[in-house]
């Protein structure tokens, strides 16, 4: 047999063995009804794997909201109502704080941010407010607030008062100023120096009177005449009030909340550096005072010029923010 006709043979073989294959492997027959379908969207296939819609986008929302609803849990904190203490008088309220779910969701979805970090939160104001609780004197913020203020009252002491802002700028701490009416009159330069710092100014009365011992029209003299002299000197019209040597009476607190629209402040600590005690004795004093909420009262005195760097450290340690007595007895939280 020669090369060619072996050749003719082999392919026949060949050729009748694939076609053999071929007809009956299942797959080509789909192939071949595939082919034959009209190019038509109707009859386009769509691959389950792949697929998404409406109800796969619920489902992610729906195991968001379970995932908030864990993280939420031990972040969210019911707000206080202000109340009348026995002891402490008024005592302001203090925020809640409240998860905004929607806007939580929204951020997740977006991929801004993930995990606990992804709550929006919010503050809840209490149902009762400070100002719904009428005319009573204020001797500390909300306990449950880590904050405290250092209040000085300026009578006297003008030599302390540089050494005592230079104190409060070095620790970037604002607080607040209760003026005596006839000391800006007579040192205006001073007191738009502390203004000028971004310090809170209040009322602290004209001459320094015992403000239990005088008349209803003298009580209301001394508090206008010191309001004026500040509004016309540093231009800020002053909402507290730190009635001289703390002595007051009701008359006093009606006077200054309804005709001046103003709170009485007192306070819950006393360095009495006014006596001169020893610097490490009022330092040690003050801090074991130290709490959420409370007022500090002090003057510009040497103690005072020489202790506030340590009293402020001391606070500070204790987790404790200085801040002026407005944002003391505000409900709102810390920033």
């Amino acid at each position: 047999m020669n090369q060619a006709v072996i050749k003719r043979v082999l392919f026949t073989i060949g050729s009748a063995v694939l076609l053999a294959f071929l007809l009956n492997y299942q797959p080509i027959d789909q192939y071949i009804d595939v082919v034959k379908l009209p190019a038509n969207p109707a009859h386009q296939t769509v691959d389950p794997d792949t697929a998404s819609g409406p109800s796969d986008s619920g489902n992610r929302d729906e195991e968001l909201r379970k995932q908030i609803e864990q993280w939420r849990q031990g972040v969210e904190e019911a707000p206080i109502d202000a109340r009348i203490d026995r002891i402490w008088r008024a005592i302001p309220g203090y925020n809640g704080v409240a998860v905004n779910v929607e806007a939580s969701l929204k951020k997740l979805r977006s991929g801004e941010a993930a995990g606990p970090q992804s709550l929006v939160l919010e503050e809840v104001p209490p149902a009762v407010q400070l100002e719904q609780l009428g005319a009573h004197p204020i001797y500390r913020g909300n306990p449950r607030k880590p904050a405290i203020s250092f209040m000085i009252n300026v009578a006297w002491g003008n030599e302390f008062l540089d050494p005592i802002l230079d104190t409060l700028d070095k620790h970037e701490v604002k607080t607040t100023f209760f003026l005596d009416g006839s000391w800006v009159k007579r040192f205006p330069e001073l007191a738009k120096k502390i203004a000028e710092r971004g310090h809170e100014i209040g009322n602290h009365a004209y001459s320094h009177p015992d403000m239990a011992k005088i008349s209803t029209e003298r009580m209301r003299m001394e508090i206008a005449k010191t309001q004026n002299v500040i509004e016309k000197t540093l231009g800020v019209k002053p909402t507290l009030f730190a009635p001289p040597s703390g002595s007051f009476n009701q008359t006093v607190v009606d006077l200054a909340k309804n005709e001046f629209q103003m709170k009485t402040i007192l306070w819950t600590a006393d360095t009495v550096d006014w006596r001169k005690p020893p610097v490490d004795q009022m330092v040690a004093r003050v801090r074991a005072k130290m709490d959420n909420g409370v007022l500090v009262l002090m003057h510009p005195t040497a103690p005072t010029a020489a202790g506030l760097d340590r009293m402020i450290r001391d606070a500070k340690e204790k987790g404790l923010a200085p801040v002026p007595v407005s944002e003391l007895i505000s409900s709102q939280r810390l920033k």
